[in-house]
């Protein structure tokens, strides 16, 4: 499973630094709703990683469908409550709770 990762040109800077592949530049919001759509059909993507303030720019629907995927798991970084929504999608995702 590999992870992906779409947003602005800045914030995939790190994660192609990191060695993460599948970077999706994301300027606007057309871009953003295209990546998204290949991601989900990517199979060998386990876990889709989204800047906060992207996700809330999605429409309701399409956030609401990456809310409740667990293929790929979505993962929203720096929204607070991060922690705790982090720790349901991998629970659900998994099956287990990691921090028990």
């Amino acid at each position: 499973m590999e992870i992906a990762v779409i947003g602005s040109s800045d914030f995939i800077l790190g994660f192609l630094l990191a060695g993460i592949r599948k970077t999706y530049a994301a300027e606007n919001e057309e871009q953003l709703r295209s990546h998204i759509g290949r991601v989900l059909a990517d199979r060998d993507v386990g876990i889709l990683v989204l800047k906060d303030s992207d996700m809330e720019r999605i429409p309701r629907r399409l956030r609401e469908t990456l809310e409740k995927s667990t293929s790929p798991t979505v993962i929203a970084i720096g929204a607070e409550g991060a922690g705790e929504a982090l720790r349901e999608r991998i629970k659900r995702a998994m099956g287990v709770d990691l921090w028990r």
